[in-house]
């Protein structure tokens, strides 16, 4: 390969010579970076040679269980990390909307205070809640009543 470049190298032509000495440069950092990984690659193959042989001790038998657990351990907790943040984002998000819904009804009974209409409708609405609970209410109780009298019988 030297003597084609050795070649090229004696006809004239600054273009050519320039390539020439591009293509050198390239060569030599190639050889360079090949023989770093041949190195590299002895190193790992001389070390597996030395260590590979070595048989597992009877003590990794009885170390093995304790790893899987260790594992274990640790997969659950980083499952308790998840849950415990998603508490958190939700605790953070309840308590936005706590204060948005305070200022929310800040603002109707300040209104309420201000139009009488407006607070006799709240004040409609607040009994039709009332009797609604009422109603619910004695609907489940009789549901399971009925269901108390079906079951003993």
């Amino acid at each position: 390969m030297s003597d084609c470049m050795d070649r090229f190298a004696s006809s004239p032509g600054a273009a050519l010579l320039h390539t020439l000495q591009r293509h050198r440069d390239i060569l030599q950092d190639y050889l360079q970076e090949f023989n770093k990984t041949k190195a590299n690659v002895e190193q790992i193959r001389a070390r597996e040679e030395l260590f590979g042989p070595m048989k597992p001790f009877a003590s990794s038998r009885r170390i093995d269980p304790f790893l899987k657990e260790n594992e274990h351990l640790r997969s659950s907790e980083r499952l308790i990390e998840d849950q415990i943040g998603i508490a958190v984002m939700t605790k953070e998000n309840l308590s936005a909307q706590r204060s948005s819904l305070r200022n929310v009804v800040s603002r109707l009974e300040q209104m309420s205070g201000r139009f009488p209409a407006v607070n006799n409708m709240i004040q409609k609405i607040n009994f039709r809640k009332r009797r609604d609970a009422i109603i619910m209410g004695c609907v489940i109780g009789v549901c399971i009543f009925i269901l108390m009298v079906i079951i003993v019988r």
